[in-house]
This record gives C-alpha cells, sequence and structure tokens, in this order.
C-alpha cells in the first residue's frame, strides 16, 4: 500500500498545472472564424486550444482549420514517422489548394508540411516538468448484499522529446468481499522507445512488474527490448508492432525451490493498435506476447484494452478489460488472471 500510496502521488505532483504562457496564437477557421489563444497540441485529429475567455481546453477539428500562427515551439510528428521541432505558421499556397503548415526550426531553417500528413503536435520547453502528458483513472463498485466491494486506480505518465520518449504506467485493482479473501493486483509498465533514421521504424525498450493474488505472483519482472515499426499512422488510427527478445522472473507465493522462483528467456512479440473518432471516443489495445525459448512450449501473454468515451474538458468515462495467460505454470497455481473495471479519467497535458 506504501508503494501504491508513493506512486499515486508522484503522478498527482507531475499532473500539476503547467506554467501558463501568453494566449497569442491565432487559429482561423475554413468558415472565417478567428479564435485567439493557446494552442494546446494536436492529437488524435483534434487541436487543442487554451483561451482567456472560456474555462478549460477547447477543442478545434483539425481538417477544419485553414490558418494557425504560433511562436511557441513545438514537437511536429507526420504519417511518415518523421518529427520536427519549430514555431508553426501557415505557408503561402494558391487557392484552393490544401493547407501547408510551415514548421521554423531557425529563420534559416524552415520545413512546410501538408496539414493532412500532420498527426501530432505537443508543445515543448526548455523546461523539464512543462513537458508531461498523461491521464488519472479510477472506479469504484459496492454491493450492500454480500459486502463486496471493487476498485480500480491507473495513472499514466509520458514525457516527449523530438525523437524519443518515455513512459510509465500503474494500474491497480482491489476486490473484496464477506467471507472471502480481498483479490489484489498491481502492475508498473515502463517503456521507453527511441525513433530510427527510417521514416516509422523505432527500437524500444520493454519493462513490467506484476504482483497478483488470483495466480499466487508475489512479483514477476519482464524486461525485454527490439525493434518495430509504426503499421499505420494517421489521424484516426495508429497501429505499431515491436519484436525483439525478453528475461522474465517470477517469484510464487507459498512454494518451495525449486518452483518458488522461475526464471525464463523469452521472445517477445508486442503490438498496440488505437483507433479515435474526433474528440469524442478512443480505443487503445495493447498485447504482449512471450513464447519462452528456455522452456519451449510455454507461452505468457498479456492483453490490456481500454475504451474512452469523453464527458467534458478534461473528464472522460472508461471501460478497461485486463488479461494475464500462462500455459504451463507450476503444479496447482492458476494459469490466468483477468477481469474489467469502469470510471472516470483526468488527462493532463496535451492528452
Amino acid at each position: 500500500m506504501k508503494i501504491r500510496a508513493a506512486v499515486f502521488c508522484s503522478v498527482l505532483l507531475l499532473a500539476a498545472p503547467l506554467l501558463a504562457r501568453d494566449k497569442t496564437d491565432v487559429i482561423v477557421m475554413k468558415n472565417g472564424d478567428r479564435l485567439t489563444g493557446e494552442i494546446k497540441g494536436l492529437d488524435s485529429g483534434v487541436l487543442y486550444v487554451n483561451m482567456d475567455y472560456i474555462l478549460g481546453t477547447s477543442s478545434v477539428q483539425w481538417s477544419k482549420v485553414d490558418h494557425l500562427e504560433s511562436k511557441q515551439l513545438f514537437l511536429v510528428k507526420t504519417e511518415d514517422g518523421s518529427v520536427y521541432t519549430g514555431t508553426l505558421s501557415t505557408a503561402e499556397t494558391a487557392e484552393a489548394r490544401p493547407m501547408k503548415i510551415e514548421v521554423a526550426e531557425t529563420p534559416e531553417h524552415k520545413v512546410v508540411l501538408e496539414r493532412s500528413d500532420i498527426v501530432q503536435m505537443g508543445e515543448t520547453s526548455d523546461k523539464f516538468w512543462q513537458r508531461f502528458n498523461g491521464e488519472i483513472n479510477t472506479g469504484i463498485i459496492y454491493s450492500k448484499g454480500n459486502q463486496s466491494t471493487q476498485y480500480s486506480l491507473g495513472s499514466e505518465v509520458i514525457y516527449p522529446r523530438e525523437r524519443w520518449s518515455a513512459g510509465a504506467a500503474f494500474d491497480s485493482t482491489l476486490s473484496s468481499s464477506t467471507g472471502a479473501s480481498a483479490s489484489t493486483r498491481n502492475q508498473l509498465d515502463l517503456r521507453a522507445v527511441h525513433l530510427l533514421r527510417w521514416n516509422n521504424w523505432f527500437y524500444a525498450g520493454l519493462g513490467t512488474f506484476l504482483q497478483s493474488s488470483e495466480q499466487d505472483i508475489t512479483l514477476q519482472t519482464m524486461l525485454g527490448g527490439g525493434v518495430g515499426r509504426y503499421l499505420k499512422n494517421t489521424n484516426h488510427a495508429t497501429i505499431s508492432l515491436l519484436g525483439g527478445f525478453g528475461w522474465e522472473d517470477t517469484d510464487y507465493q507459498h512454494s518451495v525451490i525449486p518452483q518458488g522462483t522461475q526464471s525464463v528467456a523469452t521472445g517477445l512479440i508486442a503490438g498496440e493498435a488505437k483507433f479515435f473518432k474526433f474528440d469524442k471516443t478512443t480505443l487503445d489495445v495493447t498485447g504482449v506476447f512471450l513464447p519462452a525459448i528456455s522452456q519451449p512450449g510455454r507461452v505468457h501473454f498479456n492483453l490490456n484494452a481500454a475504451y474512452y468515451v469523453k464527458l467534458v474538458r478534461n473528464l472522460k468515462w472508461n471501460v478497461s478489460f485486463y488479461g494475464n495467460w500462462d500455459n504451463r505454470p507450476p503444479s496447482h497455481f492458476s494459469g490466468s488472471d483477468y477481469g474489467t473495471s469502469s470510471g472516470l479519467s483526468w488527462t493532463f497535458g496535451n492528452r
């Protein structure tokens, strides 16, 4: 519980509001509407803007933007995986031609991009604490009949840079009812990604730390890495696949050596698919497949899925699923643990 509380408090500190800057960015829509405020970023086909006269963050459909100007530095990512850093302006184009965005890295070095090719933008800064994005979600269910209580707590923090990013996600569930032992599950995921020189290719390192009372796992540690590629990277969907190798060490409860701790060398196949509809819904699915090399025929598989529906501003409702399977657990141990939860999510940064 102390570790869980420390992680949660750390995320709350990271979620503190970013230092404000002048709201002088200009956005002109195709219908002629003119907005002046602070462009927070672009994600999932949505341009996020803060304005002095509107509370919270406003959402603008990226395909409806005709013109924009900002002196703030942004990280700009395109469909082909290229990444640029610079201020934003609209390049001159012939009438009826698609809008082009000019990214000025320096006054002498400017890159002109098609608007439709830009899939993500985020404010960047020389200040470390202003670069974080993330979310916090929680849910609780109580039933008087059998005095049953279920709760879930989750958080995610991402630190993006021009050609690399690092992130951490923490998920915790607890279920208790009269006459039965409480069931707990805690999982911490770490991930670092660096883009390669070839468009949409990257290498990544993964780390997972799992505790599951259902599977009698005191601590399961998985470390791995490999090379991956973005198969699809647009304003409507992102799909990536990673292949490599890993190592897994599992410490079981109530066991004696040699079954108390098991170490396995594995292959690693990881995938993520994210689908979104303008400022309304998001579906995020991640899976990690671990075929054992040192124990041929043994396979571990982890799956996490979440569906988000926007309620208002940074507040969303979500329903999520988690699962962890092992086809050859130690004798008398469960080979699976899975469940669902729902609750509210609050996002910060460019999320």
